[in-house]
């Protein structure tokens, strides 16, 4: 069986994990138009926008920004010819007019739906785009306009670490980093290449695999995130998921038209710490 836990951290990893360096010029304008500042991943540059501005509750968590609410934006390829697509996240009154922008600006939409179940509602469409680096910048931010999307982002306050980490990483066999509470890692679990409209699609930026995590009180640990996978991984994992209490809270696609089909699985675990993470090692496994 395949492993490809070894490209967490080089392939996936979300903007909270990754050191605040300067971008090179032009990437460094495209976070200007965008009104954030961006970071290096492994093949793309990554702007994100956390919706703090939001308060989700899922049963009587309140979820952090950094475990579900984090939307961005991602860019590949050369700054004239560059592959542009992100995740926006949307309260209820902000999905007819965002669509109704991303048509005006020619930005294609390739996923809506939710990832979580919680109150409020919150809905995350996926865009996908090409052209010229900063033509699709200027697109976005008229999108972004017709939210209420912090930006510049409120720098969030700087907090210690209370989450194990130590634990974490090793319970999953993933590397990654951590902000309060907070833990991300990631992986990518499609071997070989994925192509769209005749390109080569950028892993981490098509069809990572994000978990995150959050630790509350009493050695509780809450998780989000999503399984990307081929059509033959879908049962294994939703199996493995079941069978260690972890709710799959949505199955879909987040592309349209990729060789071969990826499947999203996102999931809400909640639990005591030891249990959370064998059941997400579990599907980790049953992915290989």
């Amino acid at each position: 069986m395949r492993c490809t836990y070894l490209l967490a951290v080089l392939s996936a990893a979300p903007a909270l994990l990754r050191a605040q360096v300067p971008l090179p010029a032009p990437w460094d304008s495209v976070g200007k138009v965008l009104k954030t500042s961006g970071t290096a991943a492994a093949g793309y540059y990554r702007y994100g926008w956390p919706r703090r501005d939001i308060t989700l509750r899922i049963g009587d968590v309140t979820v952090s920004p950094a475990l579900a609410l984090g939307a961005w934006a991602g860019f590949a390829g050369e700054p004239s010819a560059a592959t542009m697509m992100g995740d926006l996240v949307l309260t209820a009154d902000e999905v007819k007019p965002v669509l109704a922008e991303l048509a005006n600006q020619r930005i294609g939409v390739t996923a809506i739906h939710n990832h979580v179940v919680g109150d409020p509602q919150v809905t995350y469409v996926h865009f996908h785009g090409e052209g010229p680096a900063l033509d699709l910048a200027a697109r976005l931010d008229r999108v972004l306009v017709r939210t209420k999307t912090p930006r510049p982002p409120a720098a969030a306050a700087p907090a210690a670490v209370t989450i194990d980490t130590a634990t974490v990483f090793v319970a999953l066999g993933l590397g990654g980093g951590a902000e309060g509470a907070v833990a991300q890692l990631s992986t990518v679990l499609v071997p070989g290449t994925v192509t769209m409209d005749g390109r080569t699609l950028t892993p981490a930026l098509a069809y990572g695999t994000p978990i995150n995590v959050q630790a509350l009180e009493d050695g509780r640990l809450v998780a989000t995130g999503d399984f990307s996978i081929t059509g033959d991984k879908v049962a294994p994992v939703l199996s493995a998921l079941t069978a260690h209490g972890i709710t799959a809270t949505a199955l879909h696609s987040h592309l349209i038209g990729e060789e071969p089909k990826v499947y999203y699985m996102h999931f809400w675990a909640d639990g005591p710490l030891a249990e959370v993470l064998r059941g997400l090692r579990a599907a980790l496994d049953a992915a290989k």
